[in-house]
């Protein structure tokens, strides 16, 4: 049996590799490429022969699975799994995993990150002080006190609610179920997005998030709210919120994830819309949650070969 690791994990290549040698314990063969390729034709090459592949979060469609006659296992390194061929998967008996949890810590604090620089205008008050400047027209707000929404309260937005509850916000929660979350109020999307001042998504990608953050929703916020977006790009239309900066609607963005993952296109439009700070994909990655994550992937891996296989998709 061979397991093929299709790009690196953000880990050595050393300590990767000790972690697939100890979870298959010579049960398989073991091939981990250097680099990372998202084209077909090399994506096939790579996969044809395996039983198993780890991969992270560039496209893996039926194109490709379906020239792996051998594959039985796909492990993504990753939480969503929107970018592999789920429908086909299942009507080939492969088995999907994903890592789940790993990157929880990450994408909490990148959204008080984002908060606070946008709160407090950090970026600004950098040039500011670099060009001899004062704090004129660089006072902020505190967090206390103010409404914090949490659109999707699972690990994450469940971890950024408890972060909120902490600054001394009052926290507010829109979820498909209503969770035991101390000093969380959960309550409906439309009030949500019409009370709070900082509003922060946590949903996954499906067919029924798309563009689920519409002009009609964003329209419900309030001029003085910040929107922060470390979920994924899909899920709001970006035309609509960036005129709503333009306009003077909202007040702020903090924006990780766009329709397609970085470079991103310089004409976007919400990279050129007023009050925004944007990054490139980087919530999830820090170096803990990459060693975090690789654990997972091989223990994925090593729960799958027991026959006990572990985070299902």
């Amino acid at each position: 049996m061979k397991l093929v690791i299709l790009e690196p994990l953000g880990i050595s290549k050393e300590i990767l590799l000790n972690l697939a040698e100890s979870a298959v314990q010579d049960r398989m063969e073991i091939t981990a490429y250097d680099d990372r390729k998202e084209d077909t034709e090399t994506l096939i090459e790579r996969s044809k022969d395996a039983d198993a592949v780890v991969l992270s979060n560039f496209p893996y469609r039926k194109e490709v699975i379906e020239r792996c006659p051998d594959l039985k296992m796909i492990c993504v390194a990753f939480t969503g799994t929107d970018h592999v061929d789920i429908d086909y998967c299942k009507k080939k008996d492969i088995l999907v995993c994903n890592c789940a949890g790993y990157s929880t810590a990450a994408v909490a604090d990148l959204v008080f990150g984002m908060v606070i620089d946008i709160y407090r205008k950090i970026i600004d008050c950098n040039d500011t002080v670099r060009e001899g400047g004062t704090k004129s027209g660089l006072v902020g707000h505190e967090l206390k006190g103010k409404k914090f929404g949490v659109i999707g309260a699972g690990a994450i937005g469940s971890r950024v609610a408890k972060i909120a509850d902490a600054f001394g916000c009052e926290v507010y929660a829109y979820n498909r179920s209503v969770k035991d979350l101390p000093c969380v109020s959960f309550v409906s999307l439309e009030y949500l997005l019409s009370t709070c001042d900082i509003i922060s998504l946590h949903l996954p990608s499906t067919p029924e998030t798309k563009n689920l953050i519409d002009k009609s929703k964003i329209a419900l916020m309030k001029p003085s709210a910040v929107f922060i977006n470390t979920a994924r790009g899909s899920i709001v239309d970006s035309c609509a919120l960036a005129e709503a900066l333009r306009e003077g609607r909202l007040a702020g963005a903090g924006i990780d994830v766009f329709e397609t993952e970085p470079p991103i296109a310089s004409d976007h439009p919400l990279l050129n819309a007023p009050n925004v700070i944007a990054t490139p994909h980087v919530a999830f990655a820090t170096e803990e949650s990459m060693q975090k994550r690789a654990e997972i992937a091989m223990e994925n891996v090593r729960l799958w070969l027991d026959g006990r296989p572990q985070n299902v998709v």
